[in-house]
């Protein structure tokens, strides 16, 4: 706690970990495991593809070099791991998380409460906590760190999420301590998820083998700093597949250099998710489509004449084109909602 008291313990259970040595196996802690990214790429193909799903446990969890027989007793007090769901029927694959979301909700002693329709007031600005009262920064990270997971399955949430995250830094980073508004705002999440629990991510049955992404950008949205947030979302046969929300590192000048900075980030995950399709051999028609809502930014990616508003971004913008010449991408407008 804050305080200096404990208020409980935790453990990571490791084959011997009291063994390492710093300065020479300390940090060989690496674990190879699926990306969630890349489950979801298979999830797409099983429901189109009429594949079956198996899922199996590999006790050797030990593959490389040599090991002594290890044994592990599971500490008291073990509770079952509240996981995703996996459920088939003819619309489609459904992967949820109903069971942690009431979890949660009872924890925090929010069963009771009434449900809202958005994840965040639209017209709330959350800055610093320079006038409101602060609150435990354990219990907010706590919080925070059990949301991002449900995230994983409830992308409406994910704008939200990032939104309330940015406040739960160091408490030497006084601009960035959490308060009581910043946690009403979580609970509001709380709140939207208690609508309707059992939602989660939908795969179903798509006809054309297509990568798409859309993205966008928000100028200046911070109050705090004024920095523009990128985001974007990316489909593999028309299922979602990927989505991030993140704060740009700095400041820009226009809305069409937020906006490249954006896309920048688009293209990158549709060319990762074109390489895992191509070593499943699945076909991909070309090129992927990168949605746009911005005609200015558009014409300046296919624009080879050197603009003077965008010198400062060049790398972007000459990583899309490059895209663009090798018929990778598209680029299809597509107007704001």
């Amino acid at each position: 706690m804050l305080d200096g008291t404990l208020k409980r313990y935790k453990a990571r259970p490791v084959a011997k970990g009291f063994t390492q040595t710093y300065g020479i196996d300390y940090l060989e802690t690496f674990a190879p495991l699926a990306k969630l990214n890349t489950v979801r790429i298979l999830l797409s193909l099983a429901i189109t593809l009429d594949w079956p799903l198996q899922q199996l446990n590999i006790k050797n969890a030990f593959l490389n070099g040599d090991l002594e027989e290890v044994y592990m007793d599971p500490p008291p007090r073990f509770e079952q791991g509240l996981g995703s769901k996996v459920a088939r029927s003819k619309k489609g694959i459904v992967v949820s998380q109903q069971k942690y979301i009431l979890n949660l909700l009872k924890e925090t002693g929010m069963s009771g409460c009434k449900p809202v329709d958005t994840p965040i007031d639209p017209n709330k600005n959350l800055g610093d906590s320079k006038q409101g009262a602060l609150v435990d920064m354990a219990q907010y990270q706590r919080l925070e760190g059990k949301l991002i997971s449900l995230s994983h399955t409830q992308p409406d949430i994910a704008f939200a999420l990032s939104m309330v995250s940015q406040f739960m830094h160091s408490p030497s980073q006084f601009i960035h301590y959490p308060s009581k508004e910043h946690l009403e705002a979580a609970y509001q999440i709380l709140r939207y998820l208690k609508s309707s629990p059992g939602k989660g991510l939908l795969f179903k049955k798509g006809r054309q083998q297509t990568i798409e992404a859309y993205t966008d950008a928000n100028w200046v949205g911070s109050v705090t700093d004024r920095k523009s947030t990128s985001g974007y979302c990316t489909y593999v046969w028309r299922n979602l597949i990927t989505w991030r929300r993140k704060k740009q590192t700095v400041v820009t000048r226009s809305s069409v250099e937020a906006l490249f900075r954006a896309m920048a980030n688009g293209v990158c995950k549709i060319i990762w998710l074109q390489r895992v399709l191509e070593e499943l051999r699945q076909p991909v028609n070309m090129p992927m489509k990168l949605y746009c809502d911005n005609k200015s930014t558009i014409s300046i990616a296919h624009n080879p004449v050197q603009h003077d508003r965008t010198k400062h971004i060049e790398i972007d913008r000459h990583f899309i084109k490059e895209k663009l010449e090798a018929r990778l991408i598209c680029m299809p407008f597509v107007p704001t909602m």
